[in-house]
């Protein structure tokens, strides 16, 4: 089947991140030869487009990851604004061919500031019947779809229950197909390395990934020699994904089934100026503990079992012990906080990395952190659940776990990136907080963030905040016998923390333990008043952590505010330009700052007729804001696995404006 070619900019109704649909922005006709103009076989067509947003998807062992990270990486090096949402199966290769097994990354790069990686794609790249029928319900009609031919056979589409072929029924006959034989292509290019049938088959991703870099003008370096450093051992295997990719290019410049060719422009001059790098949500949390570490002048601890999807970050951590980072793999998640503790109280920033399964099992030892009041980061990686639920999708459904899911009073700070870039600022936040108060902090990003990614401006050295701090190093207090002691809960008046007095310190002998400490001495105490006043004063301490106060957007002088936390961050901000460009006034807030809420939270609320809380729970936020200021906050919640879409938020809150 072969169809005619137009322009996603000519079939996409969706509007972007700013309220504008997908245009083409300009246009001409050239050829990639070089001849402005020439008429005849080879000519080419090149439109210009604002935006685009490209699905590849395939069986889980297909390499869509690999490829869309590839794509995406380009698309950086190119200049780009982009943001991307990877989709992969919990098993390490699902059943192939099956629907369960479908893996797909999708990406939408602009150029022009975007906050999503879109609702719906404009290209799907399709590699097996399953990954058609997946994906089809996602795509709108007219969008184009390249779909490799060689496996819409009976038996992978009876898998997937087509009884006929979707590329001959008239099913797709909506949409602009490209069919392609990818394997057969690919296999036929591979032939002078004399490979298997199956070596040169698991190329043909690479092939697909040169198609779609023509079609997009994608640089190609740096995919070159990606794959060349990938395969250094293996020279044969990289010099062979190297012409299976260049094959797919030369495919696209030849074929006449691709008549256009798409331009998108690097990203315009509002961003500012410095040096970007493409960045996923963990690698970003992973270099801001690192700068945490260098900042605060102390040894980075990482005490961490391996957890979808927090592993990354024990990855790449663990690759860094040039900047003095120690990593420890331990046996269980037990074992991996306590070693983190015990590293805090040896002068050390400790961290341990999770998801909500992990956090379940880290609870005794937070309340432990609490108690001991000694900086520990808690890094959790929110996943859809309960219990082992869905490892690889996203959910933002431990907020109350973080909150209050441990024994008795324990009162913890709660920090939330809204973005993957944001993750770098976050963890640098946390670890100020947990530093200056004595405190065990909780950073709560989520799947989304970890493994989706955006440009990110490298700091400065000179930006990043100044976390030093200043251990005790003698006597504190003063007996009535004028007698010189150390007090290890005698607290410093304005953050109310204690000393932190590294082992070994000659007079600093003092007691550590989850038994009750009597106030100033550390003394184990079961007195009544004495715990009562612990309770209150660690509360308290929380209480009076200094946070920036919360900013308002709302340049109408709106009656409704949808308020945020996390990761619905760009979703509600791409919902919010397209309901003020169609003129509908709406105010907008998001919080990083869980626990302690900024302190003119209550006063934002009290402005607004009604204020709309989209969260991906069953309302957990609208909860807690409920109870703290009465107020009649409106939940708007999904608990699918996946973000919210720009289009769907903006209908909600458009309703919600209207009542």
């Amino acid at each position: 089947m072969t169809s005619q070619v137009s322009s996603p900019a000519e079939h996409a109704d969706e509007a972007d991140d700013t309220g504008r649909s997908p245009r083409a922005v300009g246009e001409r006709r050239a050829s990639l030869s070089g001849d402005e103009g020439r008429e005849g076989a080879g000519e080419k067509q090149v439109r210009r487009l604002d935006r685009v947003i490209i699905r590849f998807a395939g069986d889980s062992g297909d390499g869509m990851q690999l490829t869309g990270d590839r794509f995406t990486s380009e698309t950086a090096s190119f200049g780009n604004d982009l943001s991307t949402l990877p989709n992969f199966p919990a098993e390490i290769r699902a059943p192939a061919g099956t629907l369960p097994g479908v893996s797909s990354f999708q990406l939408h790069f602009a150029d022009h500031d975007i906050l999503t990686p879109g609702d719906a794609p404009n290209v799907l790249v399709a590699m097996n019947p399953a990954a058609l029928k997946a994906n089809i319900g996602d795509v709108p009609r007219g969008a184009e779809i390249i779909v490799n031919t060689d496996e819409f056979t009976k038996r992978p589409m009876a898998k997937v229950g087509y009884l006929t072929s979707p590329l001959e029924d008239g099913s797709l006959d909506g949409y602009q197909v490209h069919p392609v034989p990818l394997t057969t292509l690919t296999i036929e290019a591979l032939k002078e390395f004399g490979l298997s049938r199956k070596e040169a088959e698991r190329s043909k991703n690479m092939f697909a990934l040169g198609l779609l870099s023509w079609m997009y003008h994608r640089p190609t370096e740096g995919t070159e020699r990606f794959l060349r450093t990938k395969f250094a051992k293996k020279p044969q295997i990289a010099e062979a994904n190297v012409a299976a990719f260049r094959a797919g290019w030369n495919f696209g410049e030849t074929t006449e089934d691709f008549a256009v060719s798409y331009e998108v422009a690097p990203a315009d001059s509002a961003f500012p100026a410095g040096t970007y790098r493409n960045i996923s949500g963990n690698l970003a949390l992973s270099y801001g503990l690192i700068a945490a570490s260098h900042q605060a002048e102390l040894p980075l601890y990482l005490g961490s079992y391996p957890i979808t999807p927090a592993s990354d970050i024990l990855h790449e951590l663990s690759r860094h012990k040039n900047f003095g980072v120690r990593t420890f793999q331990a046996e269980d998640e037990i074992a991996a906080i306590g070693a983190a503790l015990g590293a805090s109280f040896g002068g050390s920033l400790g961290v341990t990395t999770t998801s909500g399964p992990g956090v379940a099992l880290k609870s005794e030892t937070i309340g432990l952190a609490v108690s001991l009041e000694l900086p520990l980061l808690v890094v959790a990686i929110q996943r859809g659940g309960p219990s082992t639920g869905l490892p690889t999708k996203t959910e933002q459904a431990d907020l109350l776990q973080a909150m209050y899911g441990r024994n008795g009073e324990a009162p913890v700070p709660v920090i939330a990136p809204r973005t993957p870039a944001d993750c770098f600022d976050a963890a640098l936040e946390a670890a100020r907080i947990a530093l200056t108060y004595r405190t065990p902090v909780f950073l709560l990003s989520d799947g989304y963030l970890a493994n989706g990614s955006e440009p990110w401006r490298i700091p400065e050295t000179e930006e990043l905040p100044d976390l030093r701090v200043r251990f005790a190093t003698g006597p504190n207090h003063e007996l009535a016998d004028g007698t010189e002691v150390f007090w290890p809960y005698k607290r410093d008046p304005q953050t109310l923390a204690r000393p932190w007095a590294v082992p070994g310190t000659p007079g600093l002998e003092h007691r550590i333990g989850g038994i009750e400490k009597q106030d100033g001495t550390g003394n184990i105490s079961y007195d009544p008043a004495n715990h009562d006043f612990m309770v209150r004063t660690r509360q308290a301490k929380i209480d009076g952590i200094k946070v920036p106060d919360l900013t308002v957007d709302d340049p109408d002088g709106a009656r409704t505010l949808v308020l945020g936390w996390g990761s619905t961050y760009g979703p509600i901000t791409a919902a919010v330009r397209r309901l003020r460009r169609g003129g509908t006034p709406i105010a907008q807030a998001h919080l990083r700052h869980v626990n302690p809420f900024p302190r003119n939270l209550g006063e934002i609320l009290g402005r607004y007729d009604k204020v709309v809380v989209p969260e991906m729970n069953l309302g957990q936020l609208a909860t807690l804001l409920r109870a703290r200021y009465l107020v009649d906050a409106h939940s708007y919640n999904q608990v699918n696995g996946m973000p919210f879409k720009a289009e769907q938020l903006a209908t909600a809150l458009k309703e919600a404006t209207d009542v």
